[in-house]
């Protein structure tokens, strides 16, 4: 099995809470420990520079996160851990990607549409307290995910705009100078739970109703004994339907205990000997890992020399192929050989696929020849996944792949051109 990179950065703008523990930390330990799978975990500080602005902060959650990561058990000597801001290559990377992404396709983005039509709807100007690092964000995470050629990127949905914009930003930039970047997929984590906060929304800073992590133990139990429910008294019935405190049990029970505590409900336990069963079930899992982040917190040190070993080796893979994009796009040096004609005719030989999201919401791919022209236009599919395996289905068997996706085409050029095109990417003979 060809061995697959995987990416996860967190943004460091703020105190780990158990949402990011469940939705982010936790699986994403699990998965570093996959045969076959190539981690590639960072500390997103660049990022945190758009919305705190107050150094102190975005140092203190760097520490925090990088300690919360180390507690639950990342192993640095088995993945790539390292500082966004150690990686100088990823703001060239950043720059490089600019001079090839539309400024069109930067005005969809979700946050920066957010912002516009929260100023326009106040009747501001549209862009008003919209920052150029706002606006340039996709930017700085696609030069995240390219620069580690990352096939698989877990996110959540509301992220998948930012994969697809990477790829887009692969494809035009292999399309003007050659093959350097992998098309990354997202990858949703459909089974990894959203947990409710104190009032039962969504767990987010931005709602503060969030649970630290590593809060100590009677503060974790405070909060979790001030989570909202509603008035049944002890003997009646309660649904585990909308139950924020259920659903927070079943995040960290086991199949059978989240049973047990579904039949506790229905026999009508008490509100307040419920939240004792879930502070003690999470405590049970939290505690080993809050004496381990705890010493870590105490030792800064440490963990800087974790993170500065972490990005000698993220730099042994970004310096060398940053070297190579540079030449790739003509920054050299004077009195190395120009090779401008040969790289044209090399370049203007290869055909290329381009995968993107239509307004629809369902993902396309169309194949283009070298001089930019329609061969081959699909239909929409649900998911990015399954564009990107009909792509691979027609680059392994060619003009063989065609008659059995007809339902999935909509438009094709020219056989001969097509069939040539397709050959392209076929292994040479043996």
């Amino acid at each position: 099995m060809k061995t697959q990179r995987v990416l996860t950065g967190i943004t460091t703008s703020g105190t780990p809470h158990l949402g990011n523990y469940v939705g982010a930390i936790r699986p994403t330990v699990r998965a570093s420990r996959l045969a076959e799978v190539e981690s590639f975990y960072f500390l997103a500080d660049y990022h945190a520079l758009i919305k705190v602005g107050e150094p102190a902060r975005v140092q203190r959650s760097t520490l925090e996160i990088a300690a919360t990561w180390l507690a639950c058990g990342l192993d640095p000597e088995r993945v790539t851990f390292y500082r966004q801001s150690d990686i100088p290559e990823i703001p060239e990377l950043t720059w490089l990607l600019t001079c090839v992404t539309g400024k069109g396709v930067l005005n969809r983005a979700h946050a920066y549409k957010a912002s516009v039509d929260k100023n326009t709807a106040a009747g501001v100007d549209p862009d008003a307290g919209v920052t150029a690092g706002l606006f340039m964000y996709p930017v700085l995470m696609g030069a995240d995910i390219l620069m580690f050629n990352a096939h698989q990127v877990p996110v959540g949905r509301d992220q998948i705009q930012h994969i697809e914009m990477a790829r887009d930003m692969a494809a035009s930039f292999n399309h003007l100078y050659g093959e350097h970047f992998t098309l990354p997929e997202a990858v949703i984590e459909e089974h990894v739970a959203t947990l409710p906060g104190l009032d039962g929304r969504k767990m987010s800073k931005s709602y503060d109703n969030t649970i630290p992590l590593f809060a100590p133990r009677e503060q974790l139990k405070k909060l979790i004994m001030g989570i909202v429910t509603d008035s049944r008294a002890p003997g009646e019935a309660k649904s585990t339907e909308g139950s924020a405190l259920f659903q927070l049990y079943q995040a960290f029970a086991s199949a059978e205990e989240t049973a047990a505590l579904a039949r506790a409900y229905a026999d009508g336990i008490a509100w307040g000997d419920a939240k004792q069963a879930v502070f003690e079930r999470l405590d049970r899992e939290i505690a080993p890992m809050r004496v381990i982040y705890e010493q870590l917190i105490q030792d800064p040190a440490r963990i800087e020399k974790t993170l500065q070993a972490g990005a000698r080796k993220a730099r042994a893979i970004a310096t060398p192929f940053t070297a190579r994009l540079r030449d790739a796009v003509g920054l050299r040096r004077l009195d190395s050989a120009p090779t401008g004609t040969k790289e044209k005719s090399v370049k203007t030989a290869a055909p290329a696929f381009k995968q993107y999201r239509e307004s629809d919401g369902l993902f396309y791919f169309k194949l283009l020849d070298a001089a930019g022209q329609l061969l081959l236009q699909s239909r929409g599919f649900e998911t990015p996944r399954q564009a990107a395996q009909a792509i691979a289905g027609l680059q392994q068997l060619g003009v063989a792949a065609l008659d059995s996706m007809q339902p999935q085409l909509a438009e094709q050029a020219d056989p001969d051109a097509l069939a040539a095109a397709l050959a392209h990417f076929q292994p040479p003979a043996a």
